[in-house]
């Protein structure tokens, strides 16, 4: 246990302790590097759980600022933060938790401008942006830059959570081929959240992110876990890539970032 000083064995001795992580898999985890896409209802518990873990990075991608109505369910703020911008919010509170984490904020929209530099330094992708433009769009760099994406996303009562893993398993495009017509699906700020809902799913997310790390169990690869918080159900889905597929399929068509907003039918279609 030389890696680890005196305090961090104490912190982390419950990880330590077990066989199938001990000192070997906790340096693992110390030497990671997590992305979050989002710092707000998912990506808060699946952040505040992977810094306490001790993830050596983590970045934070998030452009908006704290909102009274955040509260009811983003952990990671504190009333106090109302008006501050969601990743230093995020970062305080972090760094708070476990000073061994190195926070890296983005305070910015992923875009098809940015997307490839961002993703670039780190492991893995923990996806909790709540628009579909963004899902597609960090699904095709994911594909492109080989890049796993542990994805989740609620909605009401319902809850979702799988992993994309390129070449292993089907990417996003092929369990959702086109994305709905524009305001079919209402936001959570239209239709409301049950505030606990994204702590679940979130959490799940930080749990297939450290299996990824580890090379423990069996991930959420080509398989969608989908929960009823009314039933209080699990259910798992198969799930199988496309040969079709016109990112990740035996023969691409997309082989460059595209205009996701007009993909996703937000912009109009450029003549």
């Amino acid at each position: 246990m030389a890696d680890f000083t005196e305090d961090q064995i104490i912190r982390y001795s419950r990880h330590i302790v077990l066989p199938q992580v001990g000192g070997k898999g906790q340096k693992k985890i110390r030497e990671s590097k997590v992305l979050l896409i989002g710092a707000g209802g998912l990506g808060s518990p699946a952040g505040y759980y992977l810094a306490a873990a001790g993830v050596g990075r983590l970045g934070i991608v998030d452009q908006d600022e704290v909102d009274l109505s955040n509260l009811q369910r983003q952990i990671l703020h504190r009333t106090a933060d109302v008006g501050r911008p969601k990743t230093q919010s995020a970062r305080d509170r972090i760094i708070e938790l476990n000073p061994d984490v190195e926070v890296v904020p983005y305070q910015t929209t992923l875009t098809s401008d940015n997307v490839m530099e961002i993703i670039e330094d780190y492991d893995l992708v923990v996806n909790g942006c709540d628009n579909f433009p963004t899902r597609y769009l960090l699904n095709d760099a994911c594909v492109l830059a080989d890049k796993t994406i542990v994805d989740g996303s609620i909605f009401v009562f319902e809850g979702q959570a799988t992993v994309f893993k390129p070449h292993v398993g089907p990417c996003y495009r092929c369990l959702y081929p086109e994305p709905p017509p524009p305001g079919m699906v209402p936001s959570c700020q239209e239709a409301g959240v049950l505030g606990v809902l994204p702590g679940i799913i979130g959490s799940i997310q930080a749990m297939e992110a450290l299996k990824l790390i580890l090379g423990l169990g069996e991930p959420l690869i080509g398989r969608l876990l989908l929960y009823d918080a009314l039933a209080t159900e699990f259910r798992i889905l198969k799930i199988r890539r496309d040969p079709d597929c016109p990112v990740c399929g035996d023969n691409p068509t997309i082989t460059k970032l595209i205009d996701y907003e007009e993909f996703c039918g937000l912009r109009p279609a450029r003549c």
